[in-house]
């Protein structure tokens, strides 16, 4: 797998993470955990990849890595000044809500 590739999966793959990272409180113990958790997915990545642990891979994935943390704190600030729908730290059960309040089932989550 291509290094780029390897680094746009990282980014996407930690935007939920921020989102929830960005709505706790830091240095609680959900915040520990949405900066953690992904770490073993993207060395499971590294390894079956075939990128490895070549020296170049690590400025690039751990950019990516915090770029995607910070996506995703950046989408849940912008998301809850637009709307109280954007409540929760989950960015899946934010968007359900949206778009079932976007289509007129009241933003309930059955």
């Amino acid at each position: 797998m291509h290094l780029g590739l390897l680094a746009l999966i990282v980014c996407l793959g930690n935007i939920p993470f921020g989102y929830w990272r960005s709505n706790v409180v830091k240095f609680s113990t959900q915040w520990f955990l949405a900066v953690h958790v992904p770490v073993p997915f993207i060395i499971l990545l590294r390894v079956f990849s075939g990128i490895g642990w070549a020296p170049v891979s690590f400025p690039v994935l751990i950019g990516a890595f915090f770029s995607g943390q910070y996506a995703g704190g950046r989408l849940k600030i912008h998301l809850k000044s637009k709307s109280p729908v954007w409540s929760s730290s989950c960015l899946i059960r934010d968007t359900v809500r949206a778009l079932q309040d976007a289509s007129g089932r009241g933003g309930a989550i059955d």
